[in-house]
């Protein structure tokens, strides 16, 4: 079995803009990078937590990154 490389680009809740956040990959529309979401998630917040916390970034936003980044970890036949 092979696992799946993350494309970020391929995931329509996020962009990487040069000169923003030195080109890091962002929420759409934001200033918040995507690593916060695993970083706040991983120190034990919950979603409700870090949508507030990061009001820019939208519910449906976070669920796309987390799906597509499951989708991502499935191995692949």
């Amino acid at each position: 079995m092979v696992q799946r490389m993350m494309d970020w680009s391929q995931c329509s809740a996020v962009e990487r803009v040069p000169g923003k956040l030195s080109g890091a990959w962002v929420f759409k529309g934001t200033r918040v990078p995507v690593q916060a979401l695993f970083e706040n998630l991983e120190g034990g917040a919950t979603i409700d937590e870090f949508l507030e916390w990061f009001p820019g970034v939208t519910r449906e936003q976070a669920v796309t990154v987390l799906k597509f980044t499951e989708a991502s970890l499935s191995p692949v036949a």
